[in-house]
C-alpha cells in the first residue's frame, strides 16, 4: 500500500477544523479580533523552542501556530465581501514565492544568497509600487515587533547606510541601541535574537526574598 502524498494531514486539519467550526460552542464564537491574542502567543512559543533546540516541541509549537492560519481562514470563509478561504491563503503565499523566486521559477541570474536577496528585494519594492508608487522604510513593517528587530529591518531597507549619513550622531540611549543593531548587521548578526539568547543564559537563581 503507498504512502499518502505529503501535505494530506492537512486536509485532515481542515476538516477537523470545519467540524470544530460548525459543533463546538467555543470554536463557533470565536472571530479574528478575539484570536489576535493566540496568534501572537504561539508565535513566541515556536520562539521558545527554537531557543530551546527542543525539536518535538519545535513540532508541537509549529502546529499550534499553523492552527491559528486554518482557525483565521476558516472564519474567513464566512465573511461578505472580503471572504477567502484557506486554499487563497495557500495560493497567495505559493504564487508570491514563484514571483520573488525568479532563480527557481524564471529566468532570474541570482546565485549566492545576496544576490537571491537582493532580487526577492527587487520584485517585492516593484509590487509595492504597482499597488500605489513609493512606500515609507517603515511601511509593511508591523509596529508591534521587537525595537530591536523593527529596527534591523528598518536599517535593511536603508541600505545599511552609515548612520551619520541618516542624522544618527546623538550619544543618547536610542542611538547608542541602534548603533548596536547596525553593528550586529555588519556583522551578520541578529540582534534580536542575539540579545534574547544572552538574557537567556544569565544564571537561574531565585528572586524576591
Amino acid at each position: 500500500m503507498s504512502e499518502p502524498p505529503q501535505g494530506h494531514a492537512l486536509l485532515e486539519l481542515v476538516e477537523v477544523m470545519d467540524r470544530l467550526r460548525r459543533e463546538c460552542a467555543w470554536t463557533a464564537e470565536q472571530t479574528h479580533e478575539t484570536l489576535a491574542r493566540y496568534v501572537l502567543e504561539e508565535t513566541h512559543e515556536v520562539l521558545e523552542a527554537l531557543d530551546s533546540g527542543d525539536r518535538t516541541a519545535l513540532r508541537d509549537e509549529l502546529g499550534d501556530l499553523l492552527m491559528q492560519v486554518v482557525f483565521h481562514a476558516r472564519i474567513a470563509e464566512e465573511a461578505g465581501d472580503e471572504r477567502f478561504d484557506v486554499d487563497d491563503v495557500a495560493r497567495g503565499i505559493a504564487d508570491k514565492l514563484r514571483r520573488r523566486n525568479p532563480h527557481v521559477f524564471g529566468d532570474g541570474e541570482a546565485r549566492t544568497p545576496d544576490e537571491i536577496d537582493a532580487a526577492w528585494q527587487a520584485v517585492k519594492a516593484q509590487e509595492k509600487a504597482e499597488r500605489g508608487g513609493a512606500a515609507s522604510v517603515h511601511d509593511g513593517i508591523p509596529a508591534t515587533l521587537p525595537a530591536l528587530a523593527y529596527a534591523d529591518k528598518v536599517l535593511k531597507r536603508l541600505g545599511d547606510a552609515p548612520l551619520s549619513e541618516l542624522g544618527v550622531t546623538g550619544a543618547d540611549l536610542g542611538s547608542r541601541l541602534l548603533a548596536l543593531v547596525a553593528e550586529a548587521r555588519a556583522q551578520g548578526v541578529d540582534a534580536e535574537e542575539a540579545l534574547r539568547r544572552t538574557v537567556r543564559a544569565l544564571p537561574d537563581t531565585p528572586i524576591g526574598g
